[in-house]
């Protein structure tokens, strides 16, 4: 009878520490690159939901269309979204930030809507007997207090943005979904276990991140909670 080999990567197990020191520099490489799309596609979002939640604020006519329209692009299936935004992007890195960008608009807007909405009447009576013009008011006030939710947001955003990079391996652009894909298609254990634990890991550790940032700039919250 042959023994069985010595090599978990020759055994095909899930846990295999060699796979870990052979493999470094690929899952440093797809960490980075998911990373990458990840950050970009979230700051992106960020960049246009504020000014549409502060344009839907300000007319109230407007939020009925812009949350119709950001909540129609979160429903549409992530291959769907990716294939319908093929011929503007081709096949690049392009292609799945601009897919995250428009999944990230419904929570980012929705969010920080509901973050200025919630201010007082009455702060916005008081800045303005201070003298507050609109933007001073908006900047000043408006939108430290709107933080709490706004973070809400953001962090959702953040973490659904690590989980669907993944899917961007169908277009060659998917962090570590690219490792995952091709384990499963070559039924390589150690890999596609340890992309899928090193998702999890990135989508926490930032989820935290912002958790400790928003600790940090709303003391307010705090003084409020004890």
């Amino acid at each position: 009878m042959t023994a069985p080999p010595d090599d978990c990567l020759a055994r095909n197990e899930w846990i295999c520490g060699t796979y870990l020191t052979t493999r470094r520099q690929i899952l440093l490489d797809a960490v980075a690159q998911h990373l990458q799309l990840t950050v970009l596609a979230v700051l992106l979002g960020l960049v246009i939901a504020l000014p549409l939640a502060v344009l839907a604020r300000r007319w109230g006519w407007a939020a009925g269309p812009v949350l119709a329209v950001t909540t129609i692009l979160y429903t549409v299936p992530s291959l769907a979204m990716f294939s319908l935004l093929l011929p503007v992007y081709g096949l690049s890195a392009a292609l799945v930030v601009a897919g995250l960008v428009l999944y990230s608009l419904t929570l980012l807007v929705r969010n920080i809507l509901a973050g200025l909405r919630a201010v007082p009447e009455e702060t916005r009576q008081a800045a303005r007997g201070l003298g507050y013009g609109p933007v001073r008011l908006l900047l000043t006030v408006e939108l430290p207090l709107a933080v709490p939710a706004a973070m809400a947001g953001l962090r959702i955003a953040t973490v659904s943005a690590v989980s669907l990079v993944t899917v961007g391996a169908i277009v060659g652009f998917g962090g570590l979904g690219n490792l995952i894909y091709a384990g499963m298609n070559t039924y390589f254990k150690a890999q596609v276990l340890t992309a899928s634990l090193l998702c999890v890991v990135i989508a926490v550790a930032a989820d935290l991140l912002l958790l400790g940032v928003q600790w940090l700039i709303t003391p307010w919250t705090r003084g409020a909670r004890g």
